[in-house]
């Protein structure tokens, strides 16, 4: 994987504790990064204002932009290491695409979000913004909690093994060396994960002669040996393959808790439309679970469809 160079971090204009710039530092602080804080903001209100000409309308919507970038810059200045880092406050309607056509245009490698916790449920909440930043966005998407990257922590990669498809492959490999890479940076241990269908209750009862326990026997020893093969080809110890019995959004958050993992990441292939409400995403099942950041990656050669 490249070194990150270039990051941009969604600013939560709702609270003075911005988790995602605090762990966009930390990235950057392990390679010389620079950090873009970024911001959009929209008000129906003032674009509703029939009584005034376009002209102060602008002018009412500049005042507000000032405001945030003066109030942005003061967050800046209080962080570790404000020299890094410069803002961008922009007016849109859709802050999904404004910070998609934002990172592309900028060629930035890592766009950085925190996530938002519910007080009452305390359950975390994703909003539209972040199930379209990973499905759309074509560079990768750090999701982060308010949990801690300590040293000689873990990082747990979801890597398929279902399918013998070449691009399927690509991205395991792209998963596991994204981990490395990071593990490297921050003296972590690399874990890899992959959860198993159960026998399906229908063959079963359908056919009575089905031995299900020899046949879960046989998928496991499958998944397994699938496993073992990619920990081999990346030096990955097997004490750390895990393979599970379960769906993969019920497998991974299981571990990452019991690993007390600091991130979980994986690969979406950004479904959009019919199918991605039909089918999902894993990682938009998994993330709901996790106490802990994820990252998520797209395939190579992906492109983003809001840059054609």
């Amino acid at each position: 994987m490249k070194e990150y160079k270039k990051i941009l971090v969604i600013i939560n204009p709702t609270t003075d504790h911005q988790a995602a710039l605090d762990r966009a530092i930390e990235l950057a602080s392990k390679s010389q990064a620079k950090i873009t804080a970024f911001l959009s903001i929209f008000d129906f209100s003032y674009e509703m204002t029939s009584i005034l000409s376009a002209q102060e309308r602008e002018a009412m919507r500049q005042g507000v932009i000032d405001q945030r970038t003066a109030w942005l810059n003061e967050l800046i200045l209080q962080t570790n290491n404000p020299d890094i880092i410069d803002c961008q406050v922009v007016w849109h309607n859709r802050p999904f695409e404004s910070v998609i056509n934002h990172a592309i245009a900028g060629d930035y490698d890592l766009i950085v979000k925190s996530t938002h916790a519910h007080d009452k449920l305390k359950a975390v909440i994703f909003t539209p913004t972040d199930w379209h930043l990973m499905r759309k966005a074509p560079q990768p998407v750090l999701m982060v909690k308010e949990h801690a990257w300590p040293v000689a922590g873990k990082i747990l990669c979801a890597v398929n093994v279902a399918s013998e498809d070449e691009d399927q492959q690509n991205l395991n490999g792209k998963i596991i060396r994204y981990a490395q890479d990071l593990a490297v940076k921050f003296s972590a241990e690399v874990h890899l994960v992959n959860g198993y269908p159960g026998t399906p209750v229908n063959l079963a009862i359908e056919l009575p002669d089905f031995d299900a326990n020899a046949y879960n026997d046989s998928l496991r020893v499958q998944h397994e040996e699938r496993v073992r093969y990619i920990a081999q080809e990346y030096n990955i110890d097997y004490e750390n393959c895990h393979v599970e019995e379960g769906l993969p959004e019920d497998v991974i958050p299981e571990l990452a808790e019991k690993l007390d993992a600091e991130l979980v990441i994986l690969g979406t292939v950004g479904r959009t439309g019919f199918s991605a409400a039909l089918i999902g995403n894993t990682a938009e099942h998994v993330i709901d679970s996790l106490n802990c950041d994820l990252l998520a990656l797209k395939p190579d050669g992906y492109k983003s469809p809001l840059a054609e």
